[in-house]
Formats: C-alpha cells, structure tokens, sequence
C-alpha cells in the first residue's frame, strides 16, 4: 500500500498546488487502502494455513534432494545416539515423522509419557546438534 501510495503521488504530483503536503498523501494513502479493501483481490487471501496446504510443492533441485538426505542421515545418526526409551521415540517422531498417538499405540505407552521423552529426546538432540557442529 505504501509503495502504490507514493507512486500515485508522484505520478500526480503536477497537480499538487503545493501546500499541505501531509494531508494529500494522508488522503491519497487512505483512498488506496479503501480501494485495497473494496478488491476482489484481498477477498481472495489465503490464511498460512490453509496458504501451505493449497500450495503444491515444485520439484525439488537435485541439490536440496541431496541435502535433505544428508539432514536425514545426520538426524538418524544423531537419534542412534540417545539412550534407550529416547532413541527409539526420537526416530518414531522425528524421522519417520509418526504422530504422538501412532507411538503410544505402538509401544503402549500413554500419550503423555511419549510427550515427555519426545519433549526430553528434543533437548538431546539439540545439545548433540551443537556439539557435532563446534567440532
């Protein structure tokens, strides 16, 4: 809005009479957002979400293929790492990416327990994170 304002003002700046500067822009700017809001354009706005979810995804450059892989090996490595009732919730959640329910039914744990070590397996995983990265 504020880039169309200034250039409608520039565009129409011969006819200015060349006092109250303010008040014409002022003017010009709230005409240009009235407008905004009367389009059929802003009627169309997708929300974030439902924006990612209309969205399709482009095909990926051979490159980010490549370093996705390398994030995923990196993550798996770094799963394999913690300690026993962590590494197998951290693999289940982060890398084959299951739903918190999906890991209860799987090991019969309750929801909240699997919250938990994933909450804890999270922090783990950030401090090995840091620590493979300062080497």
């Amino acid at each position: 809005m504020t880039q169309d304002t200034f250039l409608s003002a520039y565009k129409n700046l011969s006819t200015f009479d060349k006092t109250n500067e303010k008040a014409w822009l002022s003017k010009i700017a709230s005409n240009k957002c009235l407008d905004y809001l009367k389009s059929p354009r802003k009627r169309n706005i997708p929300t974030n979400e439902e924006f990612f979810l209309t969205q399709e995804h482009p095909a990926s450059s051979p490159e980010a293929i490549t370093l996705e892989n390398e994030s995923k090996k990196q993550l798996y490595f770094l799963c394999q790492q913690l300690k026993k009732p962590y590494r197998e919730v951290s693999l289940d959640y982060f890398y084959y990416e299951l739903e918190t329910a999906q890991i209860a039914d799987k090991t019969g744990k309750p929801i909240k327990t699997i919250q938990t070590q994933i909450y804890r397996a999270k922090g783990m995983l950030k401090a090995l994170y840091r620590k493979e990265d300062s080497i």
